[in-house]
């Protein structure tokens, strides 16, 4: 990625890659050939990436395997050193996470960055408040807090999100799967383009997690695009179009849920499977080295 481009609203350029995947769907964003080093250490090596809209890309590996540089990456948390992001086919360098979300990328962390003294509505508005006019134009603008509760409970409700009843009940009040709820209502709110969501389920029960789960597929039913990462392989499965196999700093595999099993990802996260150009699995030297002197090997 070209650096030198002067820092802003994450600029577009001209159109420099294709936003058609070849099976015809649309890809909204996709990345190629990143690359990310700390001294000697390669987080990214060469990494490609693509989502396509209106799906759940789930993107897995083991720890160690770069998948939270690439994620800081196409959030604009960091700068590559190299290669290139386009956002439906136009090039864009995003310097900041501010340059991300002004082009309509959200992220939500795992800590969710909310602020458990203020209220629901107010959460939902942090950092972007609505304003009434003020007496001198643009000066003096204080808070228009009936619009950001009118928007709020609208967002709450299309979302149907049933579990936050009062949009001015404190956030510090809220169970775990009801402030994922907000960090995820606020990131639907305003992330028209894709929403990054960072192990979203990882503290929650299973019927809390349920509902985030849900909550995805009505995202995904706007049509916004979703990355998932998480290490629950289960929720993968039931909840992704896709699933992106991050290994040694690089995409190793791209398959769908429905083509294989979850020992099978597995072993595309360790290396005992790779991927040929065509979309095949198939075990590599290193599996086979292993399974000398034990019989046959088998897939399940």
């Amino acid at each position: 990625m070209d650096t030198k481009t002067p820092a802003g609203s994450g600029s577009h350029s001209s159109p420099s890659s294709s936003a058609v995947a070849e099976d015809g769907a649309r890809i909204v964003m996709r990345a190629e050939g990143l690359v990310k080093r700390y001294g000697n250490v390669v987080a990214i090596r060469e990494s490609d990436f693509d989502i396509r809209t209106g799906e759940v890309l789930a993107v897995v590996g083991d720890n160690g395997a770069g998948k939270s540089s690439l994620i800081k990456a196409l959030s604009g948390a960091l700068v590559p050193d190299a290669g290139t992001i386009t956002l439906h086919g136009r090039r864009v360098h995003f310097h900041s996470p501010r340059d991300a979300r002004v082009l309509g990328i959200e992220t939500v962390y795992q800590t969710l960055a909310l602020a458990p003294q203020l209220d629901i509505a107010t959460n939902l508005f942090l950092g972007r408040p609505r304003r009434r006019p003020g007496v001198l134009g643009s000066w003096l603008r204080l808070l228009d807090h009936r619009a950001m509760r009118e928007e709020a409970a609208a967002q709450l409700d299309a979302l149907g999100i049933a579990t936050l009843q009062d949009i001015g009940q404190l956030v510090g009040s809220l169970s775990g799967g009801q402030r994922q709820a907000v960090a995820v209502a606020r990131a639907a709110m305003f992330g028209t383009e894709l929403i990054i969501m960072d192990e979203p389920t990882a503290a929650l029960g299973v019927r809390e997690s349920d509902q985030v789960l849900e909550l995805i597929r009505r995202i995904r039913d706007r049509g916004i695009p979703v990355i998932l990462i998480s290490h629950d392989m289960p929720q993968v499965f039931e909840v992704a179009d896709r699933i992106h196999v991050h290994r040694l700093g690089r995409r190793a595999a791209v398959v769908r849920p429905h083509d294989v099993t979850m020992t099978d990802v597995v072993s595309l996260m360790t290396g005992a499977l790779s991927q040929d150009a065509d979309g095949r699995l198939f075990e590599t030297e290193v599996a086979k080295k292993r399974h000398e002197g034990h019989g046959p090997a088998t897939r399940d």
